[in-house]
């Protein structure tokens, strides 16, 4: 099998991202609106005009390319809708990107968008197909709570070294958020206050678990050699891979909740295409899908970040905190921006944007040259996963 991809040969050169939250006044449509505005307002040589092909990601606010073009009163411009579960948003990216790449566009965007506080719902809304009855029927803290126990069982981590360790986790997501205007949770939270938060499955506490927001975010995409025409300071997608796995975790004897195979998979192929051999000692940063605390974890495994069984250890030593080895989600995750499905992976990539192009405020890392943005959707052995490397410079 081949996956050459397309690294070095498409640069992102504006960015928009709302506030992440409860907007009650605002509907999918302006938080559209909102998010390409900024978008294109980061880019004085560009107009919607100039625009020549859209990509819109949602999961439940919109049906059709029309959930875009009406918002922002386009017509004759091809608009595409997304949808590939929680990596929606990744995946309307992606899609524009490889569009860019193949030469048929020169200026493109990529959009997403969810408005979950209408829908009374977290995490995927949308009403699930007939079934042979075979599916596990369970809430998304329920599945993702499995991986706790199964880590334990594999690496021989306590009950308190585990509590400890993604106790941690949610304490430096929301740290970290506490310093981002654009987040929805923005105090920082006692560790006393997580450990002793009311139980939602297995060992997860409320605060080991991301919550329900609305949100939207853009991306304006241009060729690479491009790129300094519209910004002096572009940021390069180095590599990007998407995986869909097979779905067959749960029938599967070989697996056993401590990995996300399809996530290992897209993120070893994109840094193969990147060039990155040591991820730890390479990247700055990453944007990760920390859904909930244990999923956060696994990844640091998967991710090539920590030796299988070590990840733990690298979490309670302070290795991916902020001033880290590796920031791990340093805009606050989905732990402090919640989980609208279809600007998850967009928001994701903002934060990438923000902290190379070097305007994050009081969050700014010392001089991010790589980041990595991660997202995944579905449930721990069936899921989807998307992996992209991006830079300062083209590789």
């Amino acid at each position: 099998m081949s996956a050459h991809g397309i690294g070095g040969r498409v640069a992102i050169v504006g960015m928009g991202c709302t506030r992440f939250g409860d907007h009650w006044d605002k509907g999918p449509d302006e938080l559209l609106v909102d998010a390409v505005d900024e978008a294109i307002g980061a880019v004085p040589a560009l107009t919607l005009d100039d625009v020549d092909a859209y990509w819109v990601g949602t999961q439940g606010s919109g049906m059709a390319g029309m959930t875009l073009s009406q918002a922002l009163r386009i017509g004759d411009k091809p608009v595409t809708r997304v949808e590939n579960y929680c990596a929606t948003g990744s995946d309307a990216f992606r899609n524009a990107a490889y569009a860019l790449a193949a030469g048929a566009y020169d200026v493109v965007v990529a959009s997403g968008v969810e408005k979950l506080k209408d829908s009374k719902y977290s995490g995927l809304t949308a009403v699930w197909p007939p079934s042979d009855g075979t599916n596990v029927d369970w809430t998304a803290p329920g599945a993702f709570s499995m991986l706790a126990p199964a880590y334990q069982e594999r690496y021989g981590v306590s009950d308190e070294e585990l509590r400890t360790t993604l106790t941690h986790i949610a304490w430096k997501n929301h740290q970290n958020g506490a310093l981002n205007p654009r987040a929805q949770f923005r105090k920082p939270v006692a560790r006393e206050t997580i450990e002793g938060a009311m139980k939602v499955a297995g060992p997860l506490g409320v605060f080991d678990c991301s919550g329900v927001a609305d949100g939207s975010a853009a991306a304006i995409l241009v060729r690479a050699e491009d790129a300094h025409r519209y910004t002096d300071t572009p940021i390069y997608l180095n590599g990007m891979s998407f995986v869909s796995g097979a779905g067959d975790g749960m029938a599967h004897e070989g697996y056993d909740f401590t990995t996300f195979p399809e996530v290992v998979t897209a993120t070893q192929r994109a840094y193969d295409q990147a060039g990155i051999t040591d991820p730890r000692a390479e990247l700055a940063m990453a944007e990760v899908h920390d859904c909930f605390t244990p999923t956060e974890l696994v990844l640091m495994e998967d991710l090539g970040l920590s030796a299988r069984g070590e990840g733990w250890k690298d979490v309670q030593n302070g290795a991916f905190d902020r001033d880290g080895v590796v920031a791990i989600n340093p805009d606050g995750g989905l732990k402090s921006f919640g989980h609208p499905i279809g600007a998850t992976g967009l928001r994701m990539l903002f934060e990438c944007w923000t902290q190379l192009r070097g305007e994050a405020g009081e969050r700014q890392l010392d001089d991010p040259r790589l980041a990595l943005a991660q997202n995944l959707g579905g449930q721990p052995g069936a899921c989807v996963a998307f992996a992209a490397v991006v830079g300062k410079e083209p590789r």
